[in-house]
């Protein structure tokens, strides 16, 4: 296989999980997903893809799907449950969200999770290039870049967690956290969505390994690991484009009808996950029909769940009881064709997003806590007349930089129903101008401006960042 100077190693590849009727393998894009994130970027700069294929085998070999080459690794069932389902998603995925669900730790997890990171590696190791830069996506992969650099130590490394990365007094309950901090610092480059991120990785590293930190840089074993904050963006160009399509207005005017012209529309879209706040969204959204702050004959509210990690059993608590909420809801506030609520479990394709996103009065993205949240900056470029009103929670990543949207708490479930109704009621050119800030914003910190910063600071010769449009 060809060497590349450009490595990807992600716990996915980035390809559809249906081939298309003439067996072409697709881009698989998802709402706040990571190769939603990275499909733009790797369009436009060649590069290797890592990652798992999907089945439990290594099966064809795969074609280049634009620019990408694709290295698939492959799992067991086994090591699914093991490394997925069991250490990356039942141990820290949970702890790495404060803890909103209470993180479950078996041993036998983590010598999984070792093993599949060492395999990640090696396959990397293979098709890096000479000198190549190689960028490990997330806490899948925390062992990775260390690994990697004791198989191939002329590599420049990067390492990027896309989630929140907590605190001390959390991440020290880990029992396996002196190799998880070691695997992470195998990166010559460490990059988060926050700042307080890299603070935590700093204190760790001084708590734990007795390092000296100094400004965004952690010096340990005789080596400087950078550190530092790159929220992650989306194509604001292309999601704009998209919502003008002729098609996409067609059926956001066909959804609009069929929800109600006159009706006011509150529109979330999540994973299943139980980090996302559905459930207190659906509280709070109770509690407004109940006091008769809102009413079905003139608002609805669309809560789109995408299926997320459905062999995982406390997902599939959540989604029995949420959907046993929506039930409750619609039993007792719904009307003969006229739900109060509108919940769809589905995955949607991007126009089908985008329509949505054009249809909403009201986008509420409340998180319990969120790495960023793709979603509210793809509702925000989807808004090209400026009009619609953007409820976010003041603990997604996206809330530093969308600082004009309705920021919230959503654990504070009054507050949250008092922003809904703010939002809902606020004046059109307060809306439009709040919209303005938004859309300003991300103009100018788009996925493009995310890459050149990252691999700007990778890489200082600006090597791979040129080859990015500007």
């Amino acid at each position: 296989m060809r060497r590349s100077s450009l490595v990807v190693v992600a716990n996915r590849l980035p390809l559809d999980d249906n081939a298309a009727p003439d067996g072409a393998c697709e881009w698989r894009r998802s709402p706040g997903g990571l190769t939603g994130a990275l499909h733009t970027i790797l369009q436009q700069a060649p590069a290797t893809w890592v990652g798992w294929g999907g089945g439990q085998a290594p099966g064809p070999r795969l074609p280049t799907v634009g620019n990408v080459r694709l290295r698939p690794v492959a799992l067991t069932a086994d090591e699914q449950r093991g490394y997925y389902e069991g250490f990356a998603n039942s141990t820290l995925w949970p702890l790495y969200h404060d803890a909103v669900q209470q993180p479950v730790f078996q041993r036998e997890w983590w010598d999984t999770y070792r093993a599949v990171n060492q395999r990640f590696a090696e396959a990397a190791a293979e098709v890096a290039g000479r000198h190549a830069a190689v960028w490990v996506q997330d806490y899948h992969l925390q062992l990775v870049p260390r690994m990697l650099r004791e198989l191939r130590p002329d590599l420049l490394i990067g390492f990027f967690m896309h989630i929140p990365f907590p605190p001390p007094e959390l991440f020290m309950q880990l029992p396996r956290r002196v190799e998880l901090l070691h695997g992470m610092l195998g990166a010559d480059l460490v990059g988060f969505q926050r700042e307080q991120a890299a603070h935590n990785l700093a204190q760790l590293a001084q708590k734990l390994l007795g390092a000296e930190t100094g400004d965004h840089a952690i010096h340990v074993g005789g080596r400087t690991v950078r550190t530092g904050a790159f929220p992650v963006s989306i194509d604001v160009a292309e999601m704009a484009a998209l919502a003008a399509r002729p098609d996409v207005v067609a059926h956001a005017g066909k959804l609009r009808h069929d929800l109600g012209e006159s009706k006011r529309v509150l529109l979330s879209v999540d994973r299943l996950d139980y980090t996302k706040g559905i459930e207190h969204r659906l509280t709070a959204y109770r509690e407004l029909l109940r006091d008769g702050h809102v009413k079905v004959r003139d608002t609805v509210l669309v809560q789109v769940a995408v299926p997320s990690r459905e062999r995982v059993e406390s997902y599939r608590d959540l989604r029995d009881r949420i959907e046993g909420e929506v039930g409750r809801i619609n039993g007792e506030y719904g009307r003969v064709g006229e739900p109060a609520i509108h919940y769809l479990n589905q995955p949607f394709d991007r126009a089908q997003l985008a329509a949505l996103y054009r249809t909403a009065d009201v986008m509420v993205v409340t998180p319990l806590r969120d790495g960023m949240n793709l979603v509210a900056k793809e509702f925000v470029a989807a808004r090209e007349d400026g009009s619609g009103a953007l409820v976010l929670s003041e603990f997604a990543g996206a809330a530093a930089e969308l600082s004009t949207a309705f920021l919230v708490n959503p654990h504070d479930l009054d507050g949250l129903k008092q922003t809904l109704m703010r939002a809902l009621e606020a004046d059109p050119a307060d809306l439009r101008a709040r919209m303005s800030g938004m859309r300003r914003h991300l103009t100018e910190h788009d996925i493009y401006a995310w890459a050149r910063a990252y691999l700007t600071a990778l890489d200082q010769t600006g090597r791979l960042a040129q080859r990015l449009p500007q």
